[in-house]
């Protein structure tokens, strides 16, 4: 017998199992466990053929796993904020907004993204016009911000007139210029 057969993590089908057990698997998983959580998850939600408040409990799982999975690097909290952003643009899309659910709320989403985001939309284009010279911390940086703002020609449409309304239209401007 192999002695690190114990330390293997069994093959599973996550994707048959039902919402309440892929629940209570998620709370103790960790690494590519939660990761394969939060994939099944986000798939169920993108089934058209299940009913919206099932989409909204499989998104809700698939936020819940993200949520968990992000290191604390600036990369990790970036990506996981990118998935946050998309997924939850992709239910609005959708589905609709949900004034009720902050998670389906445009407003909420608009003032989740802008403070994600370290630089206004000024700075990124000062240093977006000459990005080639910069550190690469500092290109890091503008791609970091280009996929935190990926979901915003979509989530502007469902926003009422505002400064923050006006915030992300900048940034929707900015943005193509972002390396």
């Amino acid at each position: 017998m192999n002695a690190d057969a114990d330390h293997e993590i069994p093959s599973r089908d996550l994707s048959t199992w039902t919402i309440e057990r892929l629940q209570m698997f998620a709370e103790d998983a960790q690494g590519q466990e939660l990761e394969a959580v939060r994939v099944v998850a986000q798939s169920h939600a993108y089934r058209a053929d299940e009913p919206h408040e099932a989409r909204k409990q499989w998104a809700k799982l698939s936020l819940h796993a993200n949520q968990r999975l992000h290191g604390d690097g600036l990369w990790d909290r970036a990506r996981g904020a990118q998935r946050n952003f998309m997924l939850r643009m992709w239910m609005i899309d959708q589905l609709g907004p949900d004034g009720e659910d902050h998670d389906w709320s445009p407003a909420t989403l608009a003032a989740d993204t802008v403070a994600a985001l370290a630089l206004t939309p000024a700075e990124a284009r000062a240093l977006a016009d000459h990005w080639r010279n910069l550190a690469v911390e500092q290109i890091g940086e503008l791609r970091r911000h280009k996929n935190l703002t990926a979901h915003l020609d979509r989530l502007v449409i469902h926003l009422q007139p505002s400064p923050v309304r006006d915030q992300l239209l900048a940034w929707t401007e900015t943005r193509p210029h972002l390396p």
